[in-house]
């Protein structure tokens, strides 16, 4: 089954557990599997969800795997190894200066641009 002919449509995260709708071409179930980093760590619950042929796919979020940082776990068909949907968590506080000194350094540019204007209208 192509890529194309599989739509996986994220729903919500709730309770730490992700919920997305899959529609096929064919109104077959896949195959999924849930990936981490490199690492295969499972594969999704997939039920029947409506009577169009789609389908509900469930995965707990692992709390193992959720460390400071950035962390990204995809759906992919187990096939063709094609990813499907995402879903990135953002903890820590790494995180926290992470974004303090991106907000520093858009301040420093922002103060910058504003000079080079105010030259600019002077020398007009």
């Amino acid at each position: 089954m192509a890529m194309s002919e599989i739509t996986l449509t994220r729903m919500r995260l709730a309770g730490g557990v992700w919920e997305g709708l899959l529609a096929t071409a064919q109104g077959v179930k896949p195959r999924l599997t849930l990936r981490h980093r490199d690492d295969h760590i499972g594969e999704p619950e997939v039920t029947a969800a409506t009577p169009s042929g789609q389908w509900l796919v469930r995965f707990r979020l692992p709390l193992d795997r959720i460390t400071d940082g950035v962390q990204t776990f995809v759906v992919e068909n187990a096939e063709t190894g094609d990813a499907l949907a995402h879903e990135t968590i953002i903890a820590g506080e790494a995180l926290n200066e992470d974004l303090h000194a991106e907000v520093d350094l858009l301040r420093a540019e922002l103060d910058m641009l504003k000079r080079a204007f105010r030259r600019h209208c002077a020398e007009t």
